[in-house]
């Protein structure tokens, strides 16, 4: 009897590395833990190439990291369950621990502003001298938020800056664990005088640590 599993059982595992090991299918599964796309949607919230943003799609779909479901006439995709979105997350801690080239990446991405950990945010939403606030599109904050978080689009967060209190104590959230558009949400809250950090991993990290996202209701009649 062999000592060790014969060629096919590392056959197989290699599948799932090979599938990841390919900065495009890494971004577009970061776009699809922030919600199901179209292949048009993904392309163009990825900056991939539509034809290209297919082929990648299939890689990842062999692997069984995305699924898909038929919507009408189009094609929605979607991380296959949130075992996926844990194990994205498990690797980008992995991969910033190892790599001091990650962490200067990150920084030069997002700057060094120090952030808010979701369980930080958590512990402060019951103090009504923290107000949250959503700064990615309209339509996106309808299909998931932080608990009673406001929705202020960034490019109209400085025609709204009167919403805010002088003297509270912001968070501001995006997308996902690279998504820029927090940290450009604090720098200018704290231009104006506000005390304004991000939160960390942005909405999908605080999926990840377990917290309630709150969705929009449809009503109809």
């Amino acid at each position: 009897m062999a000592d060790f599993p014969e060629e096919p059982v590392y056959r197989h595992l290699a599948r799932v590395g090979k599938a990841l090991a390919n900065p495009v299918r890494l971004r577009l599964l970061d776009v699809l833990d922030q919600g199901e796309r179209t292949v048009e949607e993904l392309a163009r919230a990825a900056g991939v190439p539509l034809k290209n943003t297919s082929a990648q799609l299939q890689h990842l779909h062999a692997a069984h990291l995305v699924t898909s479901r038929r919507d009408g006439t189009r094609i929605r995709y979607r991380l296959a369950d949130e075992q996926v979105s844990r194990f994205l997350g498990d690797l980008q801690r992995f991969a910033h621990d190892r790599l001091s080239g990650l962490r200067e990446a990150v920084r030069e991405h997002l700057g060094d502003l120090s952030g808010v950990t979701a369980d930080e945010l958590a512990a402060r939403l019951a103090d009504p001298g923290t107000v949250v606030v959503d700064v990615r599109p309209a339509a996106a904050y309808a299909k998931g938020h932080v608990p009673g978080a406001i929705s202020v689009p960034l490019e109209d967060l400085a025609g709204r800056l009167a919403e805010l209190p002088a003297d509270a104590r912001v968070v501001a959230y995006c997308g996902g664990p690279y998504c820029v558009l927090s940290p450009q949400a604090a720098r200018l809250l704290r231009e104006r005088g506000l005390d304004a950090r991000p939160l960390d991993g942005g909405l999908v990290g605080w999926r990840r640590a377990g917290h309630e996202v709150v969705r929009e209701r449809t009503v109809s009649g």
